[in-house]
């Protein structure tokens, strides 16, 4: 964890909130958005470093209260002493933002897109309950072609990210037990291909039709919808497991 100043008098009265993935795309709006309601967010990255302290900075500018963290979630020792340092920074851990994911890129190997987007997020959120208090609370980001996998089909070459995360989705799933018994909030943000994301970009390049056929459907959700729809999990009082579902509306119920 690095620190940035006198973090008790920082964070006094402010919710600590995790966000994983947060150097870029949805998970640094999502950071901005908590930071402007009052949160003090922790800013998780992997490699981006000098990303995520330009973000925390403008976020202190801007009148909030950020942190940088660095760790990758993927491998245990490092999603330990990610949590561990939060705890140990702040005294506590209120929210967990599970943003980060990945397997789409070109060095991935095989076997990454589940180590991310299932074992990573089911050990992070069991390492978080640990410390999480009553009224703590749990938010997992997917996509509508993940969410809907395997029952829906998917982009050429997605089928491993949505394979993996619906995976995780599933495992966490599995957990709403021990959510219900310790009191934390377990809420799922699906959302349609995302306008202006990485994915997208990338989707794009491998299958533009993919998302041109999204884009007939309608205006994809732009970064700040979907942002600000992940800051308002974070305080729903929705029974655990349910699922906010944003953009693509040929996929879910009209009403969600």
């Amino acid at each position: 964890m690095e620190s940035t100043g006198n973090e008790s008098d920082a964070t006094a009265g402010r919710r600590i909130v995790l966000v994983t993935g947060a150097s870029r795309g949805i998970g640094a709006e999502t950071a901005r958005v908590l930071a402007a309601r009052g949160d003090h967010v922790v800013v998780n990255y992997r490699e981006k470093r000098k990303r995520a302290e330009t973000l925390a900075a403008d976020l202190r500018a801007a009148g909030g209260s950020a942190s940088v963290a660095g760790a990758d979630i993927a491998d245990p020792d490092s999603a330990r002493a990610l949590v561990d340092g939060v705890v140990a920074e702040f005294g506590r851990l209120d929210v967990l933002v599970l943003n980060a994911s990945g397997g789409l890129e070109r060095d991935a190997a095989p076997e990454y897109a589940m180590l991310l987007n299932r074992d990573a997020q089911a050990r992070l959120a069991t390492l978080a309950l640990e410390h999480l208090p009553a009224g703590g609370h749990l938010v997992f980001v997917t996509s509508h072609q993940a969410h809907f996998s395997p029952g829906r089909p998917v982009p050429a070459g997605y089928e491993p990210i949505a394979a993996s995360k619906r995976a995780g989705e599933d495992a966490l799933r599995a957990m709403i037990p021990e959510f219900d018994r310790r009191g934390t909030g377990f809420t799922v943000v699906s959302g349609d291909m995302i306008d202006g994301t990485i994915i997208v970009r990338l989707l794009e390049r491998r299958d533009p039709d993919a998302v041109t056929a999204r884009r007939d459907h309608g205006a994809l959700p732009t970064v700040e919808e979907f942002a600000t729809a992940v800051a308002d999990a974070t305080v729903a009082t929705t029974p655990p497991g349910h699922t906010h579902y944003v953009g693509g509306a040929d996929f879910h119920p009209a009403t969600v």
